[in-house]
């Protein structure tokens, strides 16, 4: 299992982006959560079998029509155990 941390860029607010994650982690069999960040981007916090988690990537790197990802930035984190995959709200 691997579990990773994304920080997205661009126009990724305001263009469904996070219930495109969302689609997406449920397709992939991938647990954690989506959010939108105070200063515009979005955090995904996934976790998965190592394969799902490159395709899960590879998806949320294209995003949705309306939304334009300037940066992806992918940091590895130790495992956590979510049970299920979230839009988080702030």
């Amino acid at each position: 299992m691997k579990r990773v941390r994304i920080i997205v860029d661009g126009r990724v607010q305001g263009v469904g982006f996070r219930y495109f994650v969302a689609n997406g982690a449920k397709t992939h069999n991938i647990n954690g959560y989506v959010q939108n960040l105070p200063d515009g981007k979005v955090e995904i916090d996934a976790e998965g079998e190592s394969e799902n988690i490159y395709h899960f990537m590879s998806e949320c790197k294209k995003g949705p029509a309306l939304s334009r990802v300037d940066t992806f930035m992918v940091s590895d984190i130790p495992f956590y155990g979510y049970k299920q995959f979230k839009i988080r709200q702030r």
